[in-house]
């Protein structure tokens, strides 16, 4: 398959027009060597390396979401991640994809209501996407069906190796159909990992994305100096002028504290680490990926899942401990061949720190001056991007796609296809004018395509589903 645009692709006309609504146009070198080989080899298991930021998650997720049947009712595919925030991340893209086959992908982690994760499971689910702990808990009480399973992936598994999740894998996998796929993605491959792979794949071909890509988009720098980390990196924005930029810290501690003498000085800036508040660690990444928030302090492994187009700049306000976290880190920018900047902040007494991380990485950093910025420039800069928008896949999806809400559900004996029915008893409306339905205890919710959500809301207000007179107004903005 040596053409490279998704057009040529053999997948479904539903999938082919959620990439060209998501502008996914030519696909990423890896994405060339997985999706061809998913979308034809039914029973071949796959181990991928690939660097963060190579489009891997659409790798995986454009064959997935092609080969599910909507009728199905028994979950399709099973993601596993290292952290709740990629798991948002994965749910929201797959969505996206499969957003004109109106697939229901589910998101379960902790510290969410058990109970409220186990009644919508109970729903329509074709993929199912989480971190191995509460997917462990689920398929331990019966409350995750995955009797029919046809595709398990591990997304970032270095990660989830790392983190110790090897025995809660080994747990998942005795409850899974001997007779499944088993795709494993991740950007970096030590050694540890072969143990995982020897326990959970089948005879797997590797592939490995040679290209890089996303190095060659990167400008990796260095900034030495002996001032304070708070002014260093007020001077460093003010200088390169990012619309986004990711700080990294080392710590939970080291976060709350650069938060607390930045946050001041710096609007639009928030943070994100495993110690904050489930509601909270959400809101952050919403924010950051909406563009309300222009400047992230964050964890290292609380940043996995943050996709922001045109994420301009990485910081790292702490020395990464790894090559592993440094490659992850810078993963954040450079993507779809865009081109992003990194920049390691150290005093001047880390170059031993630094020869060796250069070695690891296999080329050196740009030895960059300590910028010096008048407090009037900061205040110039910080005024301008505070109403800077930016464009998320989200957002190109969403156009033309409007939510409706109805306040009648399962209690008032609702099901998807009577609200089917009622739609598409409206003149110039099919089905194919109708996207993913959900219908829950009190109240059901529809997305109504190719921008006849204004049409079809104005003739429900005076229609009926099955006989019953609803309320029915533009859903709330998640």
């Amino acid at each position: 398959m040596k053409d490279k645009r998704f057009s040529t692709y053999p997948i479904s006309a539903e999938i082919k027009r959620a990439l060209t609504s998501l502008q996914y146009i030519n696909p990423t070198a890896i994405q060339q060597k997985v999706i061809p080989l998913v979308i034809r080899n039914e029973n071949q298991d796959y181990v991928v390396q690939s660097q963060t930021g190579s489009g891997k998650t659409a790798a995986y997720g454009i064959p997935l979401c092609d080969k599910i049947d909507w009728d199905e009712n028994k979950v399709h595919s099973l993601i596993l991640t290292p952290t709740r925030e990629l798991a948002v991340q994965v749910k929201e893209d797959l969505t996206a994809i499969g957003r004109f086959k109106r697939l229901q992908v589910k998101e379960i982690f902790g510290k969410q209501s058990f109970e409220k994760q186990k009644w919508s499971l109970k729903q329509k689910t074709h993929v199912v996407v989480g971190t191995p702990g509460r997917i462990l808990d689920h398929l331990q009480k019966g409350t995750l069906d995955v009797s029919k399973l046809q595709y398990l992936v591990i997304d970032e598994a270095d990660e989830l190796f790392n983190r110790g999740f090897l025995d809660q894998l080994e747990g998942i996998i005795q409850f899974l159909p001997e007779t499944r796929t088993n795709l494993l993605f991740s950007a970096t491959f030590p050694d540890a990992l072969q143990q995982l792979i020897e326990r959970a794949l089948s005879e797997p071909h590797f592939l490995v994305n040679e290209e890089k890509e996303a190095t060659p988009a990167i400008h990796h720098a260095v900034v030495e100096s002996t001032k304070p980390m708070d002014i260093l990196i007020r001077h460093v924005l003010s200088a390169e002028r990012p619309d986004h930029a990711l700080i990294f810290c080392e710590t939970q501690r080291d976060v709350d504290q650069l938060y607390r003498t930045l946050h001041t000085s710096i609007p639009a800036l928030a943070k994100l680490h495993g110690g904050m508040r489930q509601e909270e660690r959400l809101q952050a990444m919403s924010q950051f990926k909406a563009g309300s928030c222009r400047y992230l302090i964050s964890t290292n492994l609380s940043a996995r899942g943050i996709d922001v187009h045109g994420l301009d700049l990485v910081i790292h306000a702490s020395f990464p401990q790894t090559v592993e976290d440094y490659i992850h880190r810078t993963g954040r920018t450079g993507r779809n061949g865009a081109i992003g900047k990194s920049i390691l902040l150290m005093k001047p007494v880390g170059k031993e720190a630094r020869l060796l991380l250069e070695e690891e990485l296999g080329f050196s950093f740009v030895e960059q001056v300590e910028p010096i910025v008048s407090v009037e420039q900061q205040l110039s800069f910080y005024q301008e991007k505070k109403n800077v928008h930016v464009s998320t896949n989200k957002k190109r999806i969403d156009e033309g796609i409007t939510k409706l809400y109805l306040n009648g559900g399962k209690q008032k004996k609702i099901r998807p296809g009577d609200i089917v029915g009622t739609i598409t008893s409206i003149p110039n409306v099919d089905a194919n004018d109708i996207g993913v339905i959900s219908v829950e205890q009190t109240a059901s919710f529809v997305d109504i395509l190719n921008n006849k959500g204004t049409y079809v809301l104005e003739h429900l207000r005076t229609a009926t589903v099955k006989g019953k007179k609803l309320k029915v107004h533009r859903a709330k903005k998640e």
